[in-house]
């Protein structure tokens, strides 16, 4: 990849975030309204998948392939993220106006946090291809950590902001740490993720600024849509398994080992890598939506 190319997608999307973060200062005492939020949304789907189908005719069509993959994990984790945000916010009582602006530095937070992982992350894999293993491990540690919690949908604060609170530290304070912490665990989460799927470190970085980029408008979309999606995390939890195993088989493939206790080492195509990541987010919709819908009727949902 040329560092034209490099140049000016990186300019391009500094300037949509400027926009956009801009945008929210202008207007953080102020409530963003559903259509303003859906609109937004919309276009910066639509602007990911508008570059993502343009990857492959001036990159490779592997690459297209690879960005979407990448794309679809690390918005599923946003995703996640952002619900985590929404719990903190409520559990914190930070008021409405203010959220804005929390919100805001919680994903400039990530933005960094994320760049910094990613660089270390491209980094240490040039070094040591044995970190697969490591990376493979901790996704599925993850995985097993979220089917396990999403049964409990309540945020608690650690020591940390306890002993914050305990020192009269703002609820605003409070509130950017706790987003801080939460948008490190989730940096953890997204770059083996994501490294799982392509080792391009331009398509590691469009894949999750554009993951990132239409976060705060969903914010106020995902209200709603989380009383209706509540297989989301057991659909991601999936996902990132299936990505610590192919981690794990690259991992054994790059030490030479083709086969364990006798059983062929599988190598994971690319197409199947898409195909699972698309289904298993479609079925996890398709299935929260049917069981919301037959259980709607019967109580008001309570917050």
């Amino acid at each position: 990849m040329s560092s034209t190319v490099w140049f000016v997608t990186l300019a391009a999307l500094v300037v949509v975030l400027t926009i956009d973060l801009a945008l929210a200062l202008k207007d953080r005492n102020k409530e963003t309204s559903m259509r303003t939020a859906t609109l937004w949304t919309v276009f910066y789907i639509v602007l990911a998948i508008a570059f993502g189908i343009s990857l492959g005719y001036w990159h490779d069509a592997q690459s297209r392939s690879e960005f979407f993959a990448g794309w679809l994990t690390e918005y599923s984790l946003s995703f996640d993220n952002l619900f985590i945000f929404i719990l903190i916010l409520a559990r914190l009582k930070v008021p409405k106006e203010k959220a804005q602006l929390v919100l805001l530095f919680g994903i400039v937070i990530a933005l960094i946090l994320r760049g910094i992982f990613i660089a270390a992350g491209a980094a240490i894999i040039e070094r040591w291809s044995w970190v697969f293993f490591i990376f493979g491990g901790f996704l599925l540690y993850t995985a097993i950590q979220l089917f396990r919690e999403s049964s409990e949908e309540e945020w608690e604060e650690g020591k940390l902001i306890a002993y914050l609170r305990s020192k009269g530290a703002s609820t605003f304070t409070l509130a950017l740490i706790a987003l801080a912490t939460t948008d490190l665990l989730f940096a953890l989460d997204s770059i083996p993720a994501i490294f799982g799927l392509t080792r391009d470190p331009y398509i590691v970085v469009t894949a999750n600024l554009f993951a990132l980029m239409g976060l705060r408008q969903l914010y106020f979309l995902i209200g709603g849509l989380m009383n209706k999606l509540i297989y989301l995390t057991e659909g991601l939890s999936l996902i990132l398994a299936f990505i610590g195993f192919k981690l794990v088989f690259e991992a054994c493939e790059a030490q030479g080992w083709h086969e364990i206790f006798g059983v062929e080492i599988p190598h994971i195509p690319l197409a199947f890598s898409l195909g699972f990541i698309v289904v298993t987010l479609a079925v996890t919709a398709t299935v929260s939506l049917l069981k919301t819908r037959n259980t709607h009727h019967h109580h008001p949902h309570t917050h």
